[in-house]
């Protein structure tokens, strides 16, 4: 269940004219956060992220499904309509997939596992696509957003210059 400053956060970055992917951001980082903390586990980044989105398209946020989904569900390869389950079977269900997750390591949100998995994501997008999302940030952002990721940016530049890389 998410948090309400979560759903709050989501509320406001809608009005911004954010992304949905952006509203979804703070769903995805509490669960990141939950794994962390051993509430329960996952297999991979990949799977932490796919449970956030989950989460953020129940809260009502605008969340397009993923490629495939999609064209599935148009061209109706999707099964026939499933019969409504009893809410006993449901609570069942929803049981048996916590008692999986509990089962599962941490290692999937750690920062390793999420940088592999970005670098990944960025692999599949083109220049152009990455750099309309960017200007898109930038406008999005503010003046003083912009301000403090210059400033966040320098001192990134700065923390660098000293390790080996």
């Amino acid at each position: 269940m998410p948090r309400a400053s979560t759903i709050a956060h989501a509320r406001a970055d809608k009005k911004a004219g954010k992304a949905p992917t952006t509203q979804a951001g703070n769903f995805v980082h509490d669960e990141i956060e939950a794994v962390r903390k051993g509430k329960h586990g996952v297999r991979s980044a990949k799977q932490a992220i796919a449970i956030g989105l989950s989460e953020a398209r129940r809260a009502g946020v605008d969340v397009p499904p993923k490629k495939g989904a999609a064209k599935a569900a148009k061209s109706g390869e999707s099964k026939a309509a499933p019969r409504r389950a009893s809410s006993e079977s449901t609570a069942k269900r929803a049981s048996a997939a916590l008692k999986a997750l509990k089962r599962e390591g941490t290692a999937g949100a750690s920062p390793k596992a999420l940088s592999a998995q970005a670098k990944r994501a960025a692999g599949t997008h083109t220049a152009a696509e990455r750099s309309a999302a960017a200007k898109k940030a930038a406008s999005t952002k503010g003046a003083a957003g912009r301000s403090e990721a210059a400033r966040k940016a320098a001192r990134t530049r700065a923390a660098g210059k000293g390790s080996a890389r």
